[in-house]
């Protein structure tokens, strides 16, 4: 009985990381497919093409689903078309959220969103509503053996103006115009360039240690924004401790 039940374990567990392997391959695959539809689909004349293959590589998504997205993209193959959505609004505790999404359906995710946070305690904005309170910048996740001296002097090079190391290297901050560039400096050097991004950075945070139910609500209400398939990227401005801290 124990056996099975071990047995039965490990199979929950795998579906669990198929799941969300799932779930990571569908988001890589409608960012190269936007890539493609609005800048044509050669990665070497299309900046956002290449961070796009770069990190759908990084999570080890198939070559041939990176093909078949970028084709997609570029009208070789039907599909569906996908846009661009940016939406802004107030979580449990005011928390300030920026919800990044790549949808073929507008209403129904401005809907589904406008659920979520009516839902957890918050409210849907509009543009520029919390936006002001942010600064766009670009951000790279580096793996070096490199200690953090060395690293600064390459990052410095690069055009890198912030960066905070991390157990298997660093995560660096640029401009939003130089990220392109910065990755192909940092690659020459030798660095393994892993995700490229551009990244919504509170300009201040607030600090939800003193009500814990809230902060269990917006964990809950974090976890459903990340489950749905529309939504990419999800940024705010609370100062909580990851889950493994």
């Amino acid at each position: 009985m124990a056996g099975h039940s071990k047995w039965a374990n490990i199979k929950r567990r795998k579906a669990v990381v198929d799941a969300r392997r799932g779930k990571l391959f569908t988001k890589c695959s409608k960012e190269i497919i936007v890539a493609a539809r609005l800048g044509g689909g050669d990665p070497e004349s299309n900046a956002r093409l290449r961070m796009a293959i770069d990190n759908a590589r990084s999570v080890s998504m198939p070559v041939e689903n990176i093909r078949r997205a970028i084709q997609r993209g570029t009208g070789e193959v039907e599909g569906v078309i996908y846009e661009d959505v940016t939406y802004e609004g107030y979580g449990p505790m005011g928390i300030a959220m920026i919800v990044v999404c790549t949808t073929d359906h507008r209403n129904r995710t401005t809907q589904e969103l406008r659920a979520t946070f009516s839902k957890y305690g918050g409210n849907l904005g509009e543009t520029n509503s919390v936006a002001w309170s942010f600064t766009r910048r670009g951000q790279l996740r580096v793996e070096t053996p490199l200690e953090e001296e060395a690293l600064l002097e390459l990052a410095l090079e690069a055009g890198v103006d912030d960066v905070h190391m991390i157990d298997d290297g660093a995560v660096m901050f640029c401009s939003v115009e130089s990220l392109g560039t910065s990755a192909n400096i940092l690659t020459d050097q030798g660095l393994a360039v892993r995700e490229q991004h551009i990244v919504y950075e509170p300009q201040t945070l607030v600090d939800c240690s003193t009500g814990a139910q809230d902060e269990i609500l917006l964990r809950k209400m974090l976890d459903v924004l990340d489950d749905n398939d529309d939504v990419q990227n999800v940024f705010h401005n609370a100062d909580i401790l990851d889950e493994d801290e």
